[in-house]
């Protein structure tokens, strides 16, 4: 088919492949993780972009573009008047200085913590608000009060006025006796600068015990038999001690046995002891309330005493008196005449208190190596390190480590009353912990 003009109009095809080809449709991706936008992103251009600035802020300082020639270039013709001259007075630096020079540019970060200032803004809205209104802090009144105040300016004596008196250095005079002379005794108890008490004993240790104490003979990697055997008895005898200390508290915590128990009866003869008497004779039991159980009950009638009862009872009160008061006085007089047996007397007590001074002095020395009580726990001797004798090493190579040396120094020091015996601190969250799951742990599991 021709077309007017001399062109060529080509028919349509009805074919679906003969056609033009289709715009291919976009793929959605699904960008709202970041796992899809380092998989879907391409980010090198903005990588390379800030390594680059990165390098050229290690390198100069920060960008070049921004930076001067004279910063980055100086002139060298080898002769150091010129180059002076180009180099607007700059010397060329030295080898030995660039070395020293640190390699990157890049300044110190600011310590944003030394700038800031607690409750800053609170202060701020303050000071604004004061200025508005008007007022006048009360550290600026003080400060005006103060400046207004004539200054007490006290000139101090000059070393070189030859009216001084002098002082010896090496004499027991105190040069403050002059300034409190003449002063109250309780004012000088409560101001007199007095000079710091010193230690009683400075350079004694509080314990004599060793820093380091040696083990026993048995403790070695290859002791001798006897030696093991004594380390062996020794460990047996403390864990036997322990066993009973358990077995102590076990049969104290524990329930009597079931014939031990107590009865009713036990229990109304316990409330009765002390109250009531057994009846005499063998007399059949009465229904009476008062005889009841073989017992007698004792009642008491009070009477109302009458003045003649009160004044003999006073009257016999104060015989008793002057009886004991010539008792007293006869046997003072009596010690008189037994001078020589009251010295002796004397004698065996002081005797007796200097026994007892030297038996508590001997029990002091004893006792001086011993851990003292210096907290609210009580020093626990650690646990002996034995080897049975199926676990003995023939050599140090195959020696097992036992124990710890930072354990050892520590309990060294409780045993010493260097410091008082601790216990490790136990952990308490204070509030209570919260599981949160992660977006990342969501999509794993969904």
């Amino acid at each position: 088919m021709a077309a007017s003009g001399g062109q060529d109009v080509a028919f349509v095809s009805l074919e679906p492949d003969s056609g033009p080809a289709a715009p291919r449709r976009r793929k959605r991706l699904n960008k709202n993780k970041k796992k899809s936008w380092s998989k879907h992103s391409d980010v090198r251009v903005v990588e390379e972009f800030l390594e680059d600035v990165r390098f050229q802020e290690r390198a100069v300082g920060g960008p070049i573009s921004e930076k001067t020639d004279d910063s980055l270039y100086f002139v060298d013709t080898g002769d150091e008047k010129k180059d002076l001259i180009h180099n607007k007075g700059k010397l060329k630096p030295l080898w030995v200085d660039l070395v020293l020079q640190s390699d990157s540019k890049v300044p110190v970060p600011k310590n944003i913590l030394a700038y800031q200032i607690p409750n800053g803004r609170k202060l701020r809205k303050k000071a604004e608000q004061e200025k508005r209104l008007g007022i006048v802090s009360r550290k600026d009144r003080l400060l005006y009060a103060r400046l207004k105040r004539p200054a007490r300016i006290t000139k101090p004596s000059a070393n070189s006025d030859p009216s001084r008196d002098f002082y010896n250095l090496w004499s027991n005079t105190n040069p403050l006796d002059k300034e409190i002379e003449g002063k109250e005794e309780w004012f000088l108890e409560q101001t007199k600068r007095k000079r710091q008490k010193r230690p009683d004993n400075p350079t004694q240790k509080p314990s004599q015990v060793a820093a380091i104490e040696v083990i026993a003979p048995g403790g070695s990697y290859n002791p001798t038999f006897e030696s093991h055997q004594a380390l062996l008895l020794t460990a047996h005898e403390v864990e036997v001690k322990r066993l009973r200390a358990e077995e102590k508290i076990h049969r104290q915590l524990s329930f009597p046995p079931l014939a031990e128990l107590p009865t009713e009866e036990t229990a109304l003869q316990e409330l009765c002891q002390g109250l009531l008497e057994d009846s005499e004779g063998e007399e059949e039991p009465s229904d009476d309330p008062e005889t009841e159980g073989g017992c007698v009950w004792h009642a008491t009638r009070s009477e109302k005493k009458t003045e003649r009862d009160r004044r003999k009872e006073k009257f016999l009160k104060e015989q008793e008196l002057k009886l004991q008061e010539q008792k007293r006085a006869r046997r003072m007089k009596q010690q008189l005449f037994r001078l020589r047996s009251i010295k002796g007397e004397v004698r065996q007590l002081e005797l007796k208190l200097a026994e007892r001074r030297t038996r508590r002095a001997e029990r002091r020395q004893a006792e001086a190596n011993k851990p003292r009580r210096l907290g609210r726990l009580k020093y626990e001797e650690p646990d002996l390190e034995v080897k049975l004798s199926n676990e003995l090493a023939g050599s140090l190579r195959a020696l097992k480590p036992e124990g710890s040396i930072l354990a050892d120094r520590f309990k060294s020091f409780q045993k010493r009353n260097l410091i008082e015996p601790r216990l490790r601190a136990k952990f308490k969250r204070k509030h209570k912990q919260k599981y949160v799951e992660k977006r990342s742990f969501r999509e794993i599991t969904l």
